[in-house]
C-alpha cells in the first residue's frame, strides 16, 4: 500500500534521533510491530522504520509516528532531507512478521530493547495496555548514555502509575546523576521481569543484543516459541 503523507511535526527524541508524525491520507491498517517504508514525495528511495504507535491510536488520529535515527549530519539521510512540518512523503507498506498478537493467550508480556529498537515494541505496549488491565507489562531498556532513552517520560510515568515495570541501563555512562543500572542487560535485569514460563517476549535492537537476550531467556526457563526477535539498528547512510 503506497500513500503520500504529510509531516505533522518533527521533534527530538534523543540526541540522535525524532520522532516524526506523519498525518495519513486514507487508511493505513497495521499490526504492532511492523514497519513502513519512507521516503521523500516522488523520489524512488525509501528506508523502512517501524511504526512506534498503536494500530488503535493510529486510526483514531489518523497518523503514524516514528522513531528516525540522524547520521553523523544530523539529518536522517537523503532519502528524507526535509522534515519540516508540511512537508509531504511517500509511505509504503506495511511489512514484517516481529508483531504483537491482536488477542494472546499470554497475560504477561516483556519487552526487550536497545537503542532505537524500541520504537517497534512502543507499538506493543500501547496495544498491550488497552487490553486486560491485569496483564502483567515489563519493559527493559538499554541505551549508550542516559540522554538516549527515547520515550523514558512516557515509560517513566506508566512505571510510576503502576501500569508497567520499567528497568533502564546505560553502556557508556561516564559519571553523573544516574538512578538506572550499569552495563548491558544481564540475567540479573531479565529474572525479575519474567513472570513464568507463559511470559511473551519481545526482543529488538542491535546485533549483540538480540542474540545474547534470548539465551538468557531460555536460561531463565522461557521457551524458544515465546521468544521474538527484530535486529533493528540505524545505519547512516
Amino acid at each position: 500500500m503506497l500513500q503520500t503523507a504529510i509531516v505533522d511535526r518533527a521533534v527530538p527524541a534523543t540526541p540522535r534521533s525524532l520522532l516524526v508524525r506523519l498525518t495519513l491520507n486514507g487508511p493505513f491498517p497495521f499490526l504492532a510491530g511492523q514497519a513502513a517504508l519512507i521516503g521523500a514525495h516522488r523520489q524512488p528511495t525509501r528506508r523502512p522504520y517501524s511504526i512506534a504507535v498503536g494500530p488503535a491510536e493510529s486510526s483514531r488520529d489518523r497518523a503514524l509516528e516514528f522513531l528516525i535515527g540522524l547520521g553523523a549530519d544530523g539529518t536522517p539521510g537523503p532519502h528524507l532531507p526535509d522534515l519540516t512540518p508540511g512537508t509531504q512523503v511517500d509511505l509504503e507498506g506495511p511489512l514484517g512478521s516481529f508483531v504483537f498478537p491482536e488477542s494472546p493467550d499470554e497475560t504477561n508480556f516483556l519487552f526487550v530493547a536497545g537503542g532505537t529498537g524500541i520504537a517497534p515494541l512502543r507499538a506493543m505496549w500501547h496495544q498491550a495496555l488497552a487490553g486486560d488491565p491485569s496483564w502483567r507489562i515489563s519493559v527493559v531498556y538499554s541505551a549508550r548514555t542516559p540522554d538516549e532513552f527515547a520515550f523514558d517520560d512516557e515509560l517513566s510515568a506508566l512505571a510510576e502509575f503502576g501500569r508497567i515495570a520499567y528497568v533502564r541501563t546505560v553502556t557508556r555512562h561516564s559519571g553523573g546523576a544516574w538512578q538506572g543500572g550499569s552495563g548491558r542487560i544481564g540475567r540479573a535485569m531479565l529474572e525479575p521481569a519474567v513472570a513464568g514460563r507463559g511470559t511473551l517476549c519481545y526482543v529488538c535492537g542491535p546485533e549483540a543484543l538480540v542474540h545474547e537476550v534470548p539465551g538468557m531467556l531460555r536460561e531463565i526457563g522461557i521457551p524458544t516459541e515465546r521468544i521474538r526477535v527484530e535486529e533493528w539498528a540505524f545505519r547512516a547512510p
